[in-house]
């Protein structure tokens, strides 16, 4: 199969493409640019019972995916792969904080394999034998992976060649350049006593340039120190940073 392609292992593959199939990411799907196959971890289960999960060694609340059969499901998909290099990423809330860095390099390669944890995570036996890599789309906890892979995978489709109308929109938008984005304004010029700022009206492109630079500098600083810190030891030429629309 052509194009960038993503295979997510999940217990609910029913939950995809869910609103990966509207808006950018859905047309781009519609229209080939990239392709999804969702697949359901539970098939791989052997036994009796046919059971994904067990109770965790050394005690504790909740259960484990077993290795045995989340193998089993990457072990397939590896199988019917036509081509290398697509990465494993194993979304949970203690892996590396996702960033737009990462967006931008799947996004540049031939696709992802994604594979969703449920109840207290994946036996890191098989996490460690797979090469995994662990990933976190912010600090906070999920019901389960797939939310965070629509997350992913819409940072990066919307990154994919002819996916988004204008390309210099990605190059502006919030973290491209280590800072939070400018605010935006539009019709009408006066509502409800508030104006649009003055330059923006000008058509002095230099100026609005400006404008825009300085406000999202302000905006950095007050609410990202941390961001801002990395922007300023760069000398203003940014290292790419997170990037995310939610927390």
């Amino acid at each position: 199969m052509n194009g960038w392609r993503a295979t997510v292992l999940s217990l609910f593959p029913e939950m995809f493409p869910g609103p990966l199939g509207h808006s950018l990411a859905g047309r781009a799907l519609e229209a080939g640019r990239w392709s999804l196959v969702a697949s359901n971890i539970r098939d791989h289960a052997t036994g009796r019972h046919r059971s994904v999960d067990d109770t965790p060694f050394g005690g504790g609340a909740g259960m484990v995916l077993r290795p045995d059969v989340v193998d089993a499901a990457l072990a397939d998909v590896a199988a019917d792969e036509t081509e290398v290099g697509r990465p494993l990423v194993f979304l949970t809330p203690r892996g590396r904080r996702f960033a737009q860095a990462d967006a931008r390099r799947f996004a540049a390669g031939p696709g992802l394999v994604l594979l969703c944890g449920r109840y207290e995570g994946v036996d890191q036996r098989v996490i460690e034998a797979r090469g995994c890599e662990e990933i976190s789309v912010g600090d906070f906890v999920l019901s389960g992976g797939e939310l965070a892979a629509m997350v992913l995978l819409d940072a990066c489709v919307r990154l994919l060649p002819g996916v988004m109308g204008a390309a210099e929109s990605a190059e502006e938008e919030s973290f491209s350049a280590g800072l939070l984005e400018y605010p935006h304004y539009t019709r009408p010029a006066e509502w409800q006593g508030r104006q649009v700022p003055e330059v923006l009206l000008s058509g002095h492109h230099a100026q609005v340039a400006a404008w825009r630079r300085a406000e999202a500098e302000r905006v950095t600083r007050e609410r990202r120190p941390d961001l801002w810190g990395a922007y300023q030891s760069s000398g203003g030429v940014a290292a790419v940073v997170n990037r995310s629309v939610a927390p």
